[in-house]
């Protein structure tokens, strides 16, 4: 029988990391111990529990019921020993915290960039965990399994706050012999095209493909791709368009055509927090420096 009190922080924070990366050996990696340590960790915290916590998935893992929800409590106790932890007068050059932010792509490759610079000049004993977001984003932070949500995602619960970074709007990449960088491209010209669309997974949809469907249109894709990442080494000397946020179509501009899109379809990047982290002196100055990215971007 292990005591529960025998428990640390850090077996709860090896509990944490497993359940968020699915994984022993990238839990092990991440938290820079060996995956022994790991498997030793997990078998105590099965004893203390009385439930196996993980079972093998295919190459991974996946939590059990009372995994899940030991990890939501384990993660707010951790929280809250933090906030103890850190002085009242919050100096970022001082601080030997880790913070979670939940995004996809898009925010990974417009905003991120410019924080993490940042961040290791003025903090540079934070420690930051990248999460993917897809459409789960509200659910991670609201269980508090991420601290900051970047995300064009619409929330109005209770205990939720908000502010917008910036808007974007969608545009048309292609070819630069493509027949189409000759004309404005209307929506039937668009409709008719041979698209390379960009489908999260998740039941993510991005808000152009919504605007098709008020209309009634649909479009056929020859290609379906994850994310936009390598969109122009997929697409450059074909005969496809694809729709992406102007802002990731800059990024290629040097190789790809950019066209006005019929259906710029506008959108807002918003940051979203919760209560558990809305006050504390930390977790502002972080916020203000995704503000502070977000602007060196917009």
């Amino acid at each position: 029988m292990v005591e529960p009190r025998s428990l640390d922080f850090q077996s709860l924070n090896t509990l944490i990391t497993i359940y968020r990366e699915g994984s022993f050996s990238a839990a092990a990696a991440i938290l820079d111990i060996n995956q022994s340590t790991v498997s030793y960790t997990v078998a105590r915290l099965r004893k203390v529990f009385g439930d196996p916590l993980f079972v093998r998935q295919g190459a991974g893992v996946v939590a059990t019921d009372r995994c899940r929800d030991l990890v939501v409590k384990a993660a707010g106790m951790l929280e809250q020993f933090d906030r103890m932890a850190q002085p009242e007068d919050f100096t970022p050059m001082d601080v030997r915290a880790a913070l979670t932010v939940s995004c996809n792509f898009y925010e990974r490759l417009i905003i991120l960039p410019n924080l993490i610079k940042s961040l290791r000049q003025t903090a540079p004993g934070l420690r930051m965990s990248v999460t993917q977001s897809l459409s789960e984003g509200g659910i991670q932070l609201k269980r508090n399994f991420t601290d900051l949500l970047l995300s064009p995602i619409t929330m109005t619960e209770e205990g939720i706050y908000v502010r917008t970074l910036f808007e974007d709007e969608y545009v048309c990449v292609m070819d630069p012999g493509h027949p189409l960088t000759g004309q404005a491209i209307t929506l039937d010209d668009y409709v008719k095209a041979k698209h390379a669309m960009i489908d999260y997974g998740a039941g993510w949809k991005s808000r152009y493909q919504d605007e098709l469907e008020q209309l009634g249109l649909t479009i056929e894709p020859v290609l379906r791709i994850p994310s936009p990442a390598t969109i122009d080494r997929l697409i450059l000397g074909t005969d496809m368009i694809s729709t992406v946020p102007s802002r990731v179509a800059a990024v290629f501009a040097g190789n790809l055509a950019v066209r006005q899109s019929p259906l710029p379809a506008p959108f807002a990047v918003k940051m979203f927090w919760t209560e558990r982290t809305h006050n504390s002196p930390m977790h502002r100055w972080f916020r203000q420096q995704m503000v502070n990215a977000a602007d060196m971007a917009a």
